[in-house]
């Protein structure tokens, strides 16, 4: 049987990839406004448009999956990033980074769906919690390395470099899959029917948007950033690279996220709290010192690291085996969609105010909006449980 574990690493890397192509955007906005003129509505506009597919793949790409076979799917996603890619390095103006940034999303936003079940295919049961902490910590991790390594690039390269960078890292993750993949035995990778099954909505929908705001407020931080650190006076390259250090310190900590929501059950207590103080330490953000900027930063990403987890569990809550595929595709729906609105919101949002930092006020709006809808979600899970019970 083939070293499940190598096969996380490649499903790892693949989804590093992805989030690593999202932040590109991000990471090289304070260098894209200058070179072509963006707009910060632009800006945001190109940060959500890569997850914006999302709102309708999300919900087919389990379907497509079930009817085309899982590493079929991921390696046509894979080449869709790296197309989408190369689009954007060879991208003129405004219109042909708008055509790469839907293309390499759509890729994207497939193999998020698609991997997920890859990685409950291996791990259910034994080590799952393990797994998917691992799984999800891709994501802050590839954001961060963006942050770290594109603007770098682009100061000796200029942008051509950043974008090789970009697609290469695809390159590689496809490469790697192609060689290491297989299903493991007993998988069901591939159907010819769909199956009709109930889905219990409110808990679906609230849980949904829960963790599609939650990672909105995330955004906020590695999306405009570096924009605000450098209207603070920061060089692009430190302005990433404290930005990137509120991902680093939220990747290491998700990999606990698993851990704690195993243990936490339905005790939101330490979730709660975390969200409460992220709430509170997105204002100082914007005004704290600059040399104490760093540690400020690190702190408010394990705090985010922490919950993550727990957050993101809570359809396992509520959703019956045969109604995973569908749910989960309708979950990520709603998720892509508040992705996709945020930043091109906080985005008008800043420049019609002349305030970029604005985009950290709505960061913590929208710690307490999640802290709201957690609390709505348990209510709501336990009114059902108890109706349960009285039948």
């Amino acid at each position: 049987m083939q070293n499940r574990w190598l096969i996380l690493f490649v499903l790892f890397l693949a989804r590093t990839a992805m989030a690593f192509q999202f932040q590109s955007v991000g990471a090289l906005s304070p260098l894209l406004i200058d070179s072509l003129a963006l707009s910060l509505v632009e800006v945001g506009l190109l940060i959500g448009l890569y997850l914006g597919p999302g709102i309708i793949v999300g919900m087919l790409g389990g379907a497509v999956a079930a009817w085309f076979g899982d590493k079929r799917t991921v390696i046509a996603s894979l080449l869709l990033m790296i197309l989408g890619s190369v689009m954007i390095a060879y991208a003129a103006g405004l219109t042909g980074l708008i055509a790469g940034r839907i293309v390499s999303g759509i890729g994207g936003v497939v193999i998020n769906v698609v991997m997920t079940k890859l990685v409950i295919d291996w791990f259910a049961g034994a080590s799952m919690a393990t797994a998917m902490s691992l799984f999800i910590s891709s994501w802050p991790l590839g954001i961060a390395a963006s942050l770290l390594i594109l603007p770098t690039l682009a100061g000796v390269g200029g942008l051509g470099a950043a974008w090789l960078a970009s697609t290469a890292i695809s390159v590689v993750a496809l490469a790697l899959f192609l060689l290491v993949y297989q299903a493991p035995p007993g998988a069901v990778v591939r159907v010819r029917g769909l199956k009709s099954v109930a889905l219990p909505m409110r808990p679906l929908v609230l849980s949904s948007v829960t963790w599609g705001i939650f990672n909105t407020g995330i955004a906020m931080v590695f999306g405009f950033g570096p924009l605000v650190l450098t209207g603070r006076g920061l060089s692009a390259t430190d302005a990433s690279s404290i930005t990137s250090l509120y991902m680093l310190t939220l990747t290491l900590a998700t990999l606990f996220g698993g851990w704690i929501g195993d243990r936490l059950g339905g005790r939101d207590g330490l979730v709660l709290g975390c969200l409460v103080v992220s709430a509170i330490l997105f204002p100082a953000l914007i005004y704290a010192p600059v040399g104490l900027l760093p540690l400020l930063f690190g702190i408010t990403g394990v705090l985010a690291g922490l919950i993550a987890g727990p957050i993101a569990a809570l359809p396992s809550l509520f959703l019956a085996p045969e109604a995973r595929a569908f749910g989960m595709g309708i979950y990520f729906s709603i998720y892509y969609g508040l992705m996709m609105a945020a930043p091109p919101i906080a985005g008008a949002l800043a420049e019609g105010l002349g305030e970029i930092s604005v985009a950290f006020g709505l960061g913590s709006g929208m710690m307490v909006v999640t802290l709201i809808g957690l609390l709505w979600f348990r209510q709501v899970v336990a009114s059902a449980a108890a109706e349960q019970i009285k039948m």
